[in-house]
């Protein structure tokens, strides 16, 4: 469980040790502060994650302890507390970055679930770096690198500030929703809903009728009255995932809805107000689309409001070992295991793959690995076979090679001076031996004598790799 360290910033000495009670929880660390000059030092001296903080205090009031706690490290969440008459500076301190504002007086129940929310909205802007976002803002352009998380939330700030359209650009993988739900949960839209809709998944004939409505007998099977997806999303965001496959008849009707901010719904004669903000993305070459007759230019700049886009994770290989890190204190989570780390050759066998399929492929290959690793290390030998096969040929065929104990010949040694022998010797000797006990339900005897390993043999190396005979009994 992850442990996030909040601060307390009240001048109400009682009011200040109600809130932190209601704060006492076991992945909570509660600090306090009794004004914003002791506050902004606490935060300068030490890593803080979300500001409670009042908005009418002595030495440095609420708004300006916010400015210059978002100036020194946007990435703390703050939420402001405010009494009903002072609504106005709470609405300026949004604006100024704050997360949300609570009214005095506060329930216990009503502070954990905000904070617990705004938590969960830093988490998403914490994932979203590991897209290394591009945000191009006027003229000025905002690069988001996986280890400059203050960039990343400055984008999120501009993002959060505006509500215009935004297109999300990048190929499979690349974590375009992971953008898009973290713009919306930091946004002023946050606590309405967030609609997805995969263009490329519904039927071009059930589309207008997804989107917009229908009404009852509007067309064959419509036996009653349904809401769009829109309406549904009303005050919220609707995410139009793959944006560049709507087909030309519905790219008109979604330009008439984002320049009129109004649709009809299917069979209806009534229009209906809208107010939601759109998010778009896709993988798609529009440029190249446009220029072919088959996706309109008109929707093409008014979708392109604000531009993000996401690199290839080949085009950013030095994000690797930082993302495999996340992967793995992510799979150790759901697996329940100690994984510590990865082994250098294992990295390098990461660090030449092209990675076509980008993050989602990466996510993937760790999570494989889990599966299969025994040691407290990803080692090559969990690595997927065809990821092995691109650097080192000679081992993919021995990691085939199910039947053969794996003793390396001297022409099967790589020539990369990072590649050790003695190393894959052994991590692929020990894949062997997990494997005979797996096929023999770990049974001694039958491994040592199908597998062909001398019995003193086999439980030598059963020591030496730590491996327990019993994990593997059925």
């Amino acid at each position: 469980m992850k442990t996030y360290r909040v601060l307390v910033v009240e001048d109400d000495a009682e009011l200040r040790k109600t809130i932190m009670q209601a704060l006492n929880k076991p992945n909570f660390q509660v600090r306090e502060a009794a004004d914003g000059e002791e506050a902004y030092a606490m935060v300068k001296k030490e890593r803080c994650d979300l500001v409670l903080l009042d908005v009418n205090m002595p030495k440095l009031n609420g708004l300006e302890c916010l400015r210059k706690i978002k100036e020194f490290d946007p990435s703390i969440v703050a939420i402001v507390m405010t009494a009903y008459s002072t609504i106005e500076d709470a609405v300026v301190a949004i604006k100024e970055g704050a997360y949300n504002y609570l009214a005095k007086p506060i329930k216990h129940q009503t502070i954990v679930e905000m904070v617990e929310r705004a938590l969960a909205a830093q988490e998403m802007v914490h994932h979203m770096a590991f897209s290394a976002p591009v945000v191009k803002i006027d003229s000025g352009q905002f690069v988001g690198a996986s280890t400059e998380m203050r960039k990343i939330f400055n984008i999120i700030h501009k993002l959060a500030k505006v509500d215009t359209s935004v297109l999300i650009r990048g190929e499979s993988g690349t974590g375009k929703e992971l953008v898009a739900r973290a713009i919306h949960y930091n946004s002023a839209r946050k606590d309405e809903k967030l609609v997805a809709i995969n263009c490329s998944s519904i039927a071009e004939t059930l589309f207008e009728s997804e989107l917009f409505g229908h009404e009852k007998g509007a067309f064959t099977g419509a036996d009653q009255r349904q809401i769009g997806k829109f309406q549904y999303a009303e005050g919220g965001t609707v995410f139009l995932d793959e944006i560049g496959d709507l087909s030309l008849a519905m790219q008109v009707k979604l330009l008439r809805v984002l320049q009129e901010r109004k649709f009809t719904p299917v069979g209806a004669n009534r229009e209906i107000e809208m107010n939601v903000r759109i998010i778009a993305a896709t993988n798609r070459n529009l440029e190249e689309m446009i220029s072919k007759g088959t996706f309109r230019e008109d929707l093409f700049y008014r979708l392109n409001v604000i531009p993000v886009y996401l690199p290839p994770l080949r085009e950013r290989k030095e994000d690797i070992e930082r993302l495999v890190s996340h992967f793995i204190q992510k799979f150790n989570r759901l697996h329940r295991k100690n994984v510590v780390g990865i082994s250098p050759q294992a990295t390098e066998v990461l660090m030449k793959h092209n990675w076509p399929g980008n993050i989602r492929e990466l996510e993937n290959v760790i999570e494989h690995s889990f599966v299969i690793e025994v040691s407290d290390k990803i080692s090559v030998a969990s690595l997927p076979t065809y990821l092995v096969g691109e650097l080192y040929p000679s081992l993919q065929s021995m990691k085939e090679a199910a039947d053969e104990p794996l003793d390396l010949e001297e022409g099967d040694e790589p020539s990369e001076p990072l590649l050790d022998y003695k190393s894959f010797k052994e991590q692929f000797e020990r894949e062997f031996i997990i494997k005979a006990l797996r096929t023999f339900k770990g049974r001694i005897n039958q491994t040592a004598l199908h597998a062909g390993i001398p019995k003193k043999t086999l439980l030598r190396k059963l020591q030496k790799y730590n491996i327990r005979a019993d994990d593997y009994r059925i």
